[in-house]
């Protein structure tokens, strides 16, 4: 396994498969490592494996991270959940020899953002609405405090901001992660996320590269301006949208980062296809963009 820019395969590239299926991908086509889910090692254990046999069937496959913690923000009555949520996810972690957890703010759910939102019993809005420096004061607090419980795994937290959630700019990503205060909170750089938050390579270029603790390679489709929808405008193999994946690469590699470059994917046929062809794809298109 490559010690520099290493290429990890992303659970979601085989959206649909198992643990198992995952790791053997991983394996067989000779990925650095993986970047794992959360459910589908939840869905190991509820099966019945112990969590012995789960570190015996992941074995010296290096994992940085798993996915997802949502809605980080979360706060008031909702902060007992957040920690909840965070533990659980912490455990399994741990359980399965990663080094890190993300964590990603919200609300996931468009429907937060329309004009009537505010007036919808039960919609979860986190800090919509509220002014920019309670936003960060908020959602830096819930950092912290999963931060903190994170530590006390051993483990770190790596903080993505949806593009269409409030804090969704770079700028302020560091903001909130300075008044976290925790040294165990770094950020993933998403090319999806970073395009459709209004970000530009030659800003990724100007971050401190000890920040960075992962990339996310992945494509769009033409996106003009409003709240972007994911499910939309990430529904393209990568290489064939409208990012110039080498020129954001290379900003993020002219930081000086060397660390782990993960294949994110959110196309539904290519999660109906093959994941070893699929995976293949992705692995020659990450070595030709980060080692040629």
């Amino acid at each position: 396994m490559r010690t520099r820019n290493q290429i990890i395969f992303h659970s979601l590239a085989a959206k649909h498969g198992t643990l198992a299926l995952d790791l053997d991908v991983t394996r067989k086509l000779g990925f650095d490592g993986l970047e794992g889910s959360g459910t589908k090692i939840r869905q190991f254990l509820d099966a019945g494996f112990s969590e012995t046999e789960l570190r015996s069937t992941i074995g010296d496959v290096f994992i940085p991270g798993i996915g997802f913690l949502l809605d980080v923000e979360r706060h008031g009555d909702d902060r007992q959940g957040l920690r909840k949520d965070a533990e659980e996810l912490l455990k399994l972690a741990a359980a399965a020899g990663a080094k890190g957890l993300e964590a990603i703010t919200g609300p996931i759910s468009l429907a937060a953002y329309t004009p009537d939102a505010a007036a919808k019993p039960g919609l979860y809005r986190g800090v919509v609405g509220l002014p920019l420096e309670e936003q960060i004061d908020i959602t830096a607090a819930g950092l912290a405090t999963v931060a903190d419980m994170a530590a006390e795994h051993g483990l770190l937290i790596y903080y993505e901001a949806l593009s269409w959630t409030p804090l969704n700019t770079i700028d302020k990503q560091l903001r909130t992660l300075e008044r976290a205060g925790r040294p165990n909170i770094k950020l993933v750089i998403d090319f999806w996320h970073c395009y459709t938050a209004g970000e530009t390579p030659e800003r990724v270029s100007r971050l401190d590269k000890n920040i960075i603790y992962g990339v996310h390679i992945c494509d769009s489709l033409p996106f003009v301006g409003g709240i972007p929808d994911e499910g939309i405008l990430r529904d393209v193999p990568t290489g064939q949208g409208v990012l110039n994946l080498k020129e954001w690469v290379d900003a993020v590699k002219s930081t000086g980062f060397d660390g782990w470059w993960s294949c994110e994917l959110f196309c539904r046929r290519q999660h109906q296809e093959n994941s070893y062809e699929v995976a293949a794809g992705l692995m020659t298109l990450m070595e030709d963009l980060i080692h040629a």
